[in-house]
């Protein structure tokens, strides 16, 4: 596969120049177009490296949605340095091991997350903050992004190649202390060649970024994919309020929205006023991160008829596409064929393929697929065999190459030796009246070995739901084998930052009474 640059750095270096006073970001009432980001970009590295920050260096991103974050991944890009994008929804401690595990020498933060900042003790690891969100303090250890910009240095350029590592990508911890997955610019670049020709995305496309991107599947098809056609992005730095998306997607010409599960859901449920739904210029809605519920899917799709909803499926270790169904043949539960120049397999434990239609574990090879683990060579060695990355996802391909999934592997529950996967019976219980989400784990059985328990999160106007019915509902759709053995209601499912469940708290929860 061929690319059009080289790292992140020759990219805006090219748009700058090419589309210099196109908008690149639209900031509220700020245009920021292709030349000033450029300027952002160089002034920023200038300062960077005055700082002594260089090739192979890491800067961890400790960032709330903001020009400053694109600003400063350009400008590692320039250095040769590698950034690191971490979750702004972690706790101090969670903070400091990352900062440590990567080896960061300088923190880039929003002064929204100064607590946090605090707390983790940033002096013992980094050599410096460099604060967004206008605080001005001038010390030895404090610096302000204004300030860094004011100071008008001028960078000398590292040429990083397509090999090279841009960024590395925290995994979300589900099952343990999370990994740092190394991505190289080849990586990234490849969901961008092969996402812009599977949705037909264009330099005249707009997209709106709201969901957070520290998360891989916004920063790669939210953030670089758009400016790497030349498009424009409409940046939106919270999801609250939840209707100036909607405003920001009207007035901007949005025509690419890229959402997780929850989103979708609630926005198949706002009341929207009728001119937006007549005027809005949206064509494509992207869901990620999650699986879809089948009753969203049909209520976007009645409620928005002049836009299509694809699902997709990804991976932070694969950059983080795999595959999303087209836009001329969509199909229902299906997350779609491998982009582009990806293969997909469905293997049994021996890593034999299966035939069409049987289910097995999804392992897929490309120029997606990550370097490996910073500083944990057994984990890469045990997650890439051969080539092929091994996802921990289950699922099976029908005779046209759609993929299915069926479950993460971790998740699967094996009572009395047959295999139960959750998704199946959670599938059954969203479309039960009043619930709104639910989540099926497997715990200990000294007679079963383990059986299923569903925790369930109920719709806002529904106060309580009839177990008798629930479980009526469940009988008439699963094997007496697959039922859970009880049911709890929850107020909200432990979810991370793109909407997942984390089913390992739930285990918890159950294994502690």
């Amino acid at each position: 596969m061929r690319y059009r640059f080289n790292n992140f750095y020759d990219l805006i270096l090219t748009q700058g120049r090419e589309r210099g006073r196109k908008v690149a970001l639209f900031v509220g009432d700020e245009k920021i177009r292709y030349r000033e980001l450029l300027k952002r970009v160089d002034l920023f590295a200038g300062f960077l490296q005055s700082k002594g920050i260089g090739e192979g260096d890491r800067v961890a991103l400790f960032l709330r949605n903001s020009p400053e974050f694109i600003i400063t991944l350009f400008a590692l890009s320039k250095l040769g340095a590698i950034a690191v994008p971490v979750n702004t929804f972690l706790k101090s401690d969670e903070l400091h091991y990352i900062l440590e595990d990567s080896g960061a020498k300088l923190l880039v933060a929003s002064v929204t997350l100064e607590k946090v900042v605090n707390q983790a003790e940033v002096d013992t690891l980094c050599e410096l903050i460099v604060w967004e969100g206008g605080l001005r303090v001038t010390s030895a250890f404090n610096v302000s992004f204004e300030e860094a910009l004011d100071a008008k240095l001028e960078a000398k350029p590292v040429m990083r190649k397509l090999d090279d590592t841009a960024v590395i990508i925290y995994t979300s911890g589900t099952t343990g202390k999370p990994k740092g997955a190394m991505l190289s610019y080849k990586n990234i670049f490849s969901n961008c060649e092969t996402g812009a020709e599977r949705i037909h995305i264009t330099d005249k496309d707009r997209v709106v970024v709201f969901l957070p991107m520290f998360h891989s599947f916004t920063l790669s098809v939210g953030v670089i994919l758009f400016l790497y056609v030349g498009g424009s992005i409409v940046l939106v730095k919270s999801l609250q309020p939840f209707s100036n998306i909607f405003k920001q997607t009207l007035l901007k010409r949005v025509t690419i929205f890229i959402g997780i599960p929850d989103v979708y859901n609630a926005l198949s449920k706002a009341k929207l006023p009728w001119y937006f739904m007549w005027f809005n210029k949206l064509r494509v809605f992207v869901s990620g991160a999650a699986a879809l519920q089948e009753h969203t899917l049909v209520a976007m799709r009645d409620k928005f008829k002049k836009a299509i909803l694809l699902e997709g499926y990804g991976l932070s270790e694969a950059a983080p596409a795999v595959c999303i169904n087209p836009m001329e043949k969509p199909k229902a539960k299906s997350v779609g064929p491998a982009l582009p120049g990806y293969t997909i397999k469905i293997v049994n434990e021996a890593m034999v393929e299966l035939p069409r239609g049987e289910v097995g574990d999804i392992i897929t090879m490309g120029d997606n697929v990550m370097q490996g683990y910073l500083n944990r060579p057994e984990a890469t060695s045990a997650t890439i065999v051969n080539g092929w990355l091994l996802t921990g996802d289950m699922g099976y391909m029908d005779e046209e190459g759609y993929l299915y999934i069926v479950d993460r592997r971790k998740d699967l529950i094996i009572s009395k030796g047959i295999n139960i996967y959750p998704r199946e019976i959670e599938e059954v219980i969203d479309r039960f009246k009043g619930v709104a989400a639910s989540a099926v784990v497997g715990i200990p059985d000294e007679k079963s070995g383990e059986v299923p328990v569903a925790y369930l999160e109920l719709e806002e106007e529904v106060g309580s739901i009839d177990e008798a019915e629930l479980r009526a509902h469940l009988r008439e759709y699963l094997a007496n084998f697959k039922l859970p053995k009880a049911h709890h209601v929850v107020d909200e499912l432990p979810k991370n930052a793109t909407g997942k469940v984390l089913k390992r708290v739930l285990k918890e929860r159950i294994l502690k009474k």
